[in-house]
């Protein structure tokens, strides 16, 4: 039997005052170019894959958020005309990782046009969120502390703390042309949600008002996110799955009733789709053997549906945040997995998608133990024949790499099977070094050399 506690884990894994941070050894790079060698001895190097590499291979001058980003211009290149930015990371619990994501938002917003932020995060999360960063509305920790809870919790560092803060700083100084932010995951359905759609539907008459209340009669949040998942998932799988029923007929009702006003329309239904896709993720049976990889293909395609919903409605373009596992272009698991995000989003917007894996070598990071409590781990060196003990013969200590220009020599490796860090909330986690075929799972590559955790602040 699968316990509630397990099902929100297997569904949600591979699921900030700006702070003054001691500088970490990975926030300088070596660009020292090699001595000189001869002809022969050159070519004979350049048939390594790691030689290979050096010859396209971009030194990024630091990971931290802030300062100078003229390094960023080759990734910009890389970037091009793509109008979704898929981001990944090989721990939801290193400082690098998240401060390499508020560096790269920074250059996109500043350099490439990009005008939205998508995280691994509920919809409703990113509602609020994006009150805060667009018109100031909120305490940003009160809304952290209360949305980032259970698998969410990684998200409640001071990293994103700064991000956060440096997004409502933008928007105070470009109040015309804000920075956005987004929430994709169907892990939860706030209060926000039913409030907006109800809102809508009282707007357009006490009929459609009196039969949408009645299809969520008993489901909108009147307790802290964990609770209210937690206790949800208690509950029976038959009345779990007549409230999907439930809040699906909701979603019909409102496609037939699109109003006067198209964009508010547009906003209610989409809310109410995501209150849908909260219900349907927990009404999958994970005690059938089938189960689970279901459950983890509709939550993938319902993130890919948000994003895709939010570009094509809004117009922005997004730098999108998640597991390297999930903005992948093909999965990590295929058992467990069958496909990923990134893959739907490749299908939806064609070239309009690009996929950035995040490597590292060594370092350390914050996950659950296997009985449930967060710890710190620290991980050596990678082992010989992984990709990451090969990438960390490149040159430069932290690097951006275009998977689709390299040479041949790498070309080969890259398309061979090569064992990579693919660490989740849970730590260790079966399934945690799988082998991928690095230029069929992502566009683009950065890698550092060493990672520290995350500050966590609560």
């Amino acid at each position: 039997m699968i316990t509630h506690k397990v099902l929100l884990a297997a569904l949600l894994v591979p699921l900030g005052a700006t702070l003054a941070l001691a500088p970490t050894a990975s926030a300088t790079v070596s660009a020292a170019t090699p001595p000189a060698v001869s002809a022969t001895a050159d070519a004979a190097a350049f048939r390594s894959p790691e030689a290979a590499l050096d010859r396209v291979a971009h030194p990024l001058r630091t990971t931290e958020p802030l300062g100078g980003l003229a390094d960023l211009r080759p990734f910009g290149r890389m970037v091009g005309d793509a109008k979704v930015v898929g981001l990944g990371e090989a721990t939801h619990g290193s400082h690098e990782f998240f401060t390499v994501k508020h560096r790269v938002l920074r250059y996109l917003v500043e350099e490439k046009g990009f005008r939205a932020f998508a995280l691994e995060a509920p919809w409703s999360t990113g509602v609020r969120l994006d009150g805060y960063v667009v018109r100031g509305e909120g305490d940003l920790k009160q809304i952290m502390d209360e949305e980032f809870q259970g698998t969410y919790r990684w998200w409640n560092t001071a990293e994103y703390r700064d991000l956060l803060q440096w997004m409502r700083a933008y928007n105070v100084e470009h109040p015309k042309d804000p920075v956005r932010f987004v929430g994709d995951d169907s892990g939860f359905a706030g209060p926000v949600l039913y409030d907006t759609v109800n809102a809508y539907a009282a707007a357009s008459g006490p009929e459609l008002a009196q039969r949408i209340s009645e299809l969520y009669r008993g489901l909108r949040p009147a307790t802290d996110a964990e609770t209210y998942v937690d206790d949800y998932l208690a509950k029976p799988l038959a009345e779990r799955r007549e409230l999907a029923e439930r809040t699906g007929r909701a979603v019909d009702l409102l496609e037939q009733h699109p109003g006067t006003d198209a964009d508010a329309h547009a906003w209610a239904l989409q809310h109410a789709t995501a209150i849908h896709q909260m219900t349907t993720q927990f009404a999958f049976d994970l005690d059938d053997p089938q189960g689970p990889a279901d459950a983890m293909v509709y939550r993938d395609r319902v993130m890919a549906q948000n994003v895709a919903w939010w570009q094509q409605h809004t117009g922005d373009k997004i730098l999108l945040a998640a597991h390297n596992s999930h903005v992948a272009l093909k999965t990590y698991a295929p058992a467990s997995h069958p496909k990923a995000q990134g893959d739907f989003l490749r299908e939806q917007l064609g070239a309009g998608y690009l996929s950035v894996g995040l490597t590292f070598d060594h370092g350390s990071f914050n996950a659950f133990d296997q009985d449930g409590a967060v710890q710190r781990f620290t991980v050596g060196p990678a082992e010989p024949g992984t990709a990451e003990h090969t990438l960390d013969k490149v040159r430069y200590r932290d690097f951006v790499v275009d998977l689709r220009d390299a040479p041949a020599p790498a070309r080969a490796w890259l398309t061979a099977p090569h064992t990579v860090k693919n660490i989740d909330t849970t730590h260790p986690w079966p399934g945690s070094a799988p082998q991928i075929r690095l230029a069929q799972t992502h566009d683009v590559l950065i890698h550092l050399q060493q990672v520290q955790a995350a500050r966590e602040l609560n």
